[in-house]
């Protein structure tokens, strides 16, 4: 295989630990060849997508979410830089709406801190205007991670 890295160098080159790469090789996300001693091979165009799944991690992309988007990539070459814009529209929307969801937060977060109000009901940040209030006593809500 000709420009093949062994694991221990697509870890180095990536930053990703090789059990991490071990893992988004079971998940489909990167491919491996092997070796006559079953030792693993990539690519360096694996470099590529390995930066793609850590990137798109970063920004709230599910591992399946990316993997979907991956295996839309044509398998018999490297991606081109079409390809990977290709993929960029297609989170583009969910991107814009985490910036707006970040910039209130961070423009909300100025009022917030030592308010005092202590009080899930009146937050304005979780519960702006109160609007989960008439639903009962209780947490009604989880933030997204």
């Amino acid at each position: 295989m000709q420009e093949a890295l062994t694991i221990g160098q697509l870890s180095a080159r990536s930053g990703v630990a090789q059990s991490a790469l071990r893992y988004y090789e079971r998940l489909g996300l990167i491919r491996a060849e092997r070796t006559s001693g079953n030792q693993r091979r990539y690519h360096r165009g694996e470099l590529r997508r390995v930066a793609f799944i850590r990137i798109a991690q970063q920004v709230g992309i599910s591992l399946e979410e990316i993997r979907a988007a991956l295996d839309s990539l044509p398998a018999a070459r490297t991606p081109t830089a079409e390809d990977w814009a290709k993929l960029s529209t297609v989170w583009r929307a969910r991107l814009d709406e985490k910036i707006r969801l970040m910039s209130r937060l961070r423009d909300d977060l100025d009022a917030c801190i030592g308010c005092g109000c202590l009080s899930l009901r009146r937050c304005t940040l979780y519960n702006p205007e109160d609007n989960l209030g008439g639903e009962g006593p209780g947490a009604r809500l989880v933030l997204p991670g």
